[in-house]
């Protein structure tokens, strides 16, 4: 009856793994990944995984469980991150999930949101101007069209832009009007933890990440995969620069920078649909672990003791 989900949410290169492994020690349990780009077992250093010895630590589910040439949608991972947190509450009462995607942990908060059906044949027209005219001038039409989910979606993320086109295109009405509708009621509660800081801090920490990952062999990953290069997997940011400069079209300087920027933006709209996200308890980046952790054990007693009021009275 008490069983908590603890979501851990924020923007890249925050800290949210190293807290995640803190909670999930302290409570004895295991830990979700909602990082849509930490299931593809081929690109650990570009994606910042955990590391070996932290996956050794705590169990972790949803961690290079997938290869990048597998299809694989939010709402797999909705159905199977469901039944692994209903098989983990079966024995402990508190589960860990942590991730910077949104719409991945918004699946597993609320459910995934429902669409008509679109003519297939406006996602046909969209692929073609991606190939002819390349993604900013699809940026551009989304930006008209629908502001709001502009501000919002991974813009570098083809697959995503072209989803909310078609629906604008093909509905006449925003993408973002179809969001968070229809919540499902889930068999847990939960418990949002955010970590935060100022902006500045925040790019900071994402340039040294990247500096990091080149000494880490962040090249040499990105050559390994460079035949699979148009996988949809691969359409993201750490990787396509590089694929530039492997193409021969620009320096590794520029590609290296091009990185830091593209994260930086994606960081900016991470922060914007997290800070939307409702009864998130919000914490600076420095906040000592055991703050965070006295705040929930105050959350999960509170829990306790609604469920308590709500038990029936025996007559």
């Amino acid at each position: 009856m008490n069983n908590t989900l603890i979501s851990i949410v924020g923007p890249t290169g925050i800290g949210k793994t190293a807290l995640s492994l803190e909670i999930a020690k302290h409570f004895q349990t295991e830990i979700i990944s909602a990082d849509s780009r930490q299931f593809f077992k081929e690109i650990p250093i570009g994606t910042a995984a955990p590391k070996p010895e932290e996956l050794q630590t705590i169990k972790h589910h949803f961690i290079h469980n997938k290869s990048i040439t597998e299809s694989y949608s939010v709402g797999d991972f909705e159905k199977e991150a469901i039944d692994c947190i209903t098989s983990i509450h079966k024995k402990k009462p508190i589960v860990v999930m942590v991730g910077g995607s949104g719409l991945y942990v918004n699946a597993v908060l609320n459910g995934l949101d429902e669409f008509p059906e679109i003519d297939p044949k406006i996602r046909e027209k969209l692929n073609v101007e991606l190939s002819n005219n390349g993604i900013e001038k699809l940026q551009e039409e989304l930006k008209i069209l629908d502001q709001k989910s502009y501000n919002s979606i991974d813009l570098n993320n083809s697959h995503r832009v072209i989803r909310a086109l078609e629906i604008c295109k093909g509905t006449g009405q925003p993408f973002s009007s179809f969001l968070n509708k229809n919540k499902v009621k889930r068999d847990f509660k939960t418990i949002n933890i955010g970590l935060t800081a100022e902006r500045s801090v925040i790019y900071d920490r994402i340039n040294k990440r990247v500096d990091l990952m080149l000494q880490q062999g962040l090249l040499e990953e990105v050559k390994s995969v460079f035949e699979y290069k148009d996988l949809n997997a691969l359409n993201t940011v750490g990787y396509k620069e590089i694929f530039q400069y492997l193409e021969g079209n620009c320096s590794l300087e520029f590609a290296v920078d091009e990185i830091k920027k593209n994260t930086r933006r994606f960081a900016k709209r991470q922060q914007t649909w997290f800070k939307k996200q409702e009864h998130t308890k919000w914490f600076d980046f420095n906040e000592p672990y055991s703050k965070i952790i006295e705040y929930i054990a105050t959350e999960l007693q509170l829990l306790i003791d609604d469920q308590t009021k709500t038990l029936p009275m025996n007559v």
